[in-house]
């Protein structure tokens, strides 16, 4: 099988590479990172914590927040125990973890700046340590608040796709077509959509990776109010002509989305990218309208119906 070669095809690797894939592995996840797996780099990075921190998943970041919570009061208790737990007036422990744990929560309360007054130091050494560890209390949650603000304000885009492709009819012919929404209440204008198609061929007797960029009918709107239906027209020019979804599996074939808005609340351009794979493609199939009247005769927006499909005779 061979799809349509151009002169210039060579300039559209997306900065992947002219490298084959094989076992069917995607270019792009389904989030639009990098599926790539990095190797030689430090498994932790100073300068990189911000970022990290900040891009990571909620779930993941509180994780990291509560573990760095409980492994700083514990340090601290630690201390306490090996200054002397008699140091802590109000201390009641008789047990070695007893007396561990008065000096965890007494670390706890000390780090928040709470200070219930059940337990207080006694001592100089004590007492500056319950300072030192006030102070980095201040400083930890002064950061601790930046980083939430930070994840915050982070502008971000909440584009959802439709989980698979179509090729429905299409005018005179046939169409390759995904579909988009916006998730958010908050207005995308001047939206720019790209569409690659990405395969293995042979060139030259050599076996490579070759990106072809798809034209679409329409890749640029004013304004998201609805949903986006991305069409790219099958005709004799198209790498798709007279393709079958056979031939795009034996080529591991992906095909890449990228868009391109600007998100009125956060007045910054936003990013957002998407791949299908060849089994994500359905052929002679069609989206469901996703909008309707009601009976007031305002226009109802349904995203439950962004990824349903019809197949078609």
């Amino acid at each position: 099988m061979s799809f349509i070669k151009r002169k210039h095809q060579k300039d559209d690797d997306l900065g992947f590479g002219s490298t084959p894939i094989i076992k069917n592995q995607r270019m792009l996840n389904s989030d639009g990172t990098a599926n790539i797996e990095r190797t030689g780099l430090p498994w932790f990075k100073f300068d990189d914590t911000y970022t990290r921190l900040v891009t990571m998943s909620w779930s993941r970041f509180f994780v990291v927040i509560l573990i760095t919570y409980l492994i700083v009061n514990t340090i601290f208790a630690l201390a306490y125990n090996l200054i002397g737990i008699e140091n802590l007036n109000g201390a009641k422990g008789l047990t070695p973890r007893d007396q561990f744990f008065d000096a965890f929560f007494f670390s706890a309360q000390t780090i928040s700046t709470v200070g219930y007054g059940h337990i207080s130091p006694q001592g100089f050494i004590t007492s500056c340590l319950a300072a030192f560890e006030s102070m980095l209390g201040l400083l930890a949650f002064a950061l601790a608040t930046g980083l939430l603000y930070g994840r915050f304000s982070r502008p971000t885009s909440k584009i959802k796709f439709s989980k698979k492709m179509v090729i429905a009819p299409y005018k005179d012919g046939k169409g390759l077509m995904c579909r988009l929404v916006n998730l958010r209440r908050n207005q995308l204008i001047d939206l720019e959509a790209q569409m690659y198609l990405t395969f293995n061929e042979t060139i030259e007797g050599k076996e490579t990776r070759s990106f072809y960029p798809l034209e679409l009918e329409r890749d640029k709107i004013s304004i998201l109010s609805l949903n986006w239906t991305l069409v790219h027209p099958i005709t004799e020019n198209s790498p798709l002509f007279e393709k079958e979804i056979a031939d795009l599996i034996v080529a591991e074939t992906e095909i890449f989305v990228i868009m391109k808005s600007f998100d009125d609340t956060f007045s910054q351009t936003i990013h957002t990218r998407i791949s299908y794979q060849d089994e994500e493609i359905e052929m002679n199939a069609k989206f469901q309208k996703m909008f309707f009247h009601n009976d007031e005769g305002r226009m109802v927006l349904d995203y439950d119906k962004l990824s349903a499909i019809e197949i078609l005779e």
